[in-house]
């Protein structure tokens, strides 16, 4: 009886023993913060536009005159060829009888020349003339002949400027902006109307001036998503605003033809490379060789090489071979970590 005592005495003593030992283990192992890795999303710049046609082209009479007849109002589609607007034409009525009276003229000019040159002809060969006398004739007759050539010319300009005295739409189209009305004067090429050219509508774009416009967006509207392809940005940036003007071509068309409305776009500021996290820029050691992140592994810290793409006030983006999405990384005190040391995530203190 003495024997079994003491052997169930002993054995007590031991269990408590490799107790103690698994307690001191565990209380020597530092409690850790650990995170999650998660990649980087690719960031974009929200921007709002303007809807625009591809050709907006002023519409203007290529003679001076007074307005004396308006046909269309802003808002208005027109067609090819529609009458637009008309000059008052007296003065051009006048100028073409002036033309046509100056034809008249010179083509007596040239009957006379010819006569007096074939007349001409006929006393040098009597010998009657002499050389001089005769080329003298000759170059009268070809003086004559320009001079009609360009009373012709005038004469086409005239009817010209009649046919210009009426305004007409270049292409089918709607008119964005009539300004022209009837009384008023205007000069050679002063704008009257706006006229928006039909076809594919664009995206016009202000963006800062630390950034150029990217290639490619996106159209937000209430439900659909159109994408954009960069046409055209501006040669310099804009002095007033320093922007820099981009157009962008819709690939899909608009439901409804809604110029001059503001809409919302999208574009990626950067393109990222494949396989970049984000973490905490405390989670972060740059103690060795270069900078690292700890992981827990087995109940050990070990570190994990990384290189550094962008860093920002709370955050980094990193890429590493061994790095993975949802990986759990060490977030706080890694300046206190060496490699296999004991270590426990506070994720298991609250497990417990």
């Amino acid at each position: 009886m003495p024997k079994l005592t003491m052997l169930l005495l002993v054995l007590l003593l031991a269990g408590c023993g490799e107790n103690s030992n698994d307690s001191a283990q565990q209380e020597s192992s530092r409690w850790v913060k650990t995170a999650e890795l998660t990649p980087v999303e690719q960031p974009m710049l929200m921007l709002t536009g303007v809807v625009r046609a591809r050709y907006e082209t002023p519409q203007a009479f290529r003679v001076s005159g007074q307005v004396a007849t308006r046909h269309v109002d802003a808002g208005q589609r027109v067609s090819q060829g529609e009458v637009l607007f008309t000059l008052d034409d007296s003065d051009l009525q006048e100028a073409l009888t002036a033309a046509r009276a100056d034809v008249a003229a010179a083509e007596a000019s040239v009957a006379v020349s010819q006569a007096d040159l074939e007349r001409d002809r006929q006393l040098l060969e009597r010998d009657f003339l002499s050389q001089q006398a005769f080329e003298r004739a000759k170059l009268a007759n070809r003086e004559a002949l320009t001079r009609s050539d360009a009373a012709q010319a005038r004469l086409e300009q005239a009817r010209n400027a009649l046919d210009y005295a009426t305004l007409q739409a270049e292409a089918d189209g709607l008119l964005i902006d009539v300004v022209g009305e009837p009384g008023q004067v205007v000069a050679t090429g002063q704008a009257v109307a706006t006229l928006a050219q039909e076809g594919r509508r664009e995206v016009e774009v202000a963006f800062p001036s630390h950034m150029r416009p990217p290639a490619e967006g996106a159209l937000l509207l209430d439900d659909r998503q159109i994408s954009l392809s960069r046409r055209e940005v501006a040669g310099a940036a804009d002095p007033a605003s320093r922007t820099w003007r981009a157009r962008y071509q819709l690939e899909e068309a608009l439901l409804t033809d809604s110029l001059g409305e503001v809409v919302q776009t999208r574009f990626p500021m950067d393109s990222l490379p494949e396989g970049v996290f984000q973490v905490a820029v405390a989670a972060i050691d740059e103690r060795g060789d270069g900078p690292q992140l700890w992981q827990v592994t087995d109940g050990q810290a070990q570190p994990v090489a990384i290189s550094i793409e962008r860093m920002q006030r709370d955050h980094a983006w990193v890429r590493g071979e061994q790095l993975r999405d949802g990986m759990e990384v060490v977030a706080l005190g890694t300046h206190l970590l060496t490699p296999g040391m004991d270590v426990r995530p506070l994720a298991q203190e609250e497990a417990q």
